[in-house]
């Protein structure tokens, strides 16, 4: 969901490196580096360590609310809304229950 929101909210034009693109090309290359990335990502949790594929995505999401935090009065910042924030701090959120409970 945060993916299809960041789209939306143009995230490349914050990302170190892709924010010095102009936007066709800075949602071509974010666009299309995420179909591998989910695959990947897929793959992993279908796979013998499926254990470790989900505490490093639980480590991630709870990062990914610090890094929008550090991001938050970036001037292109588009992820001003409580859909964007209800999406991003309920990953984090549920990435910290998982690892506390999962136990």
């Amino acid at each position: 969901m945060h993916e299809m929101d960041a789209i939306r909210c143009k995230e490349w034009r914050i990302f170190p490196g892709l924010s010095l693109l102009n936007d066709k090309w800075g949602y071509l290359i974010f666009l299309f580096s995420h179909i591998p990335l989910f695959f990947f990502i897929l793959f992993g949790l279908s796979g013998q360590h499926k254990e470790q594929w989900i505490f490093g995505l639980d480590v991630f999401f709870i990062v990914h609310v610090f890094l929008h935090l550090l991001f938050l009065l970036h001037k292109k910042n588009e992820f001003k809304d409580w859909i964007s924030w209800t999406i991003i701090i309920a990953a984090g959120f549920f990435g910290m229950m998982d690892l506390l409970y999962s136990n």
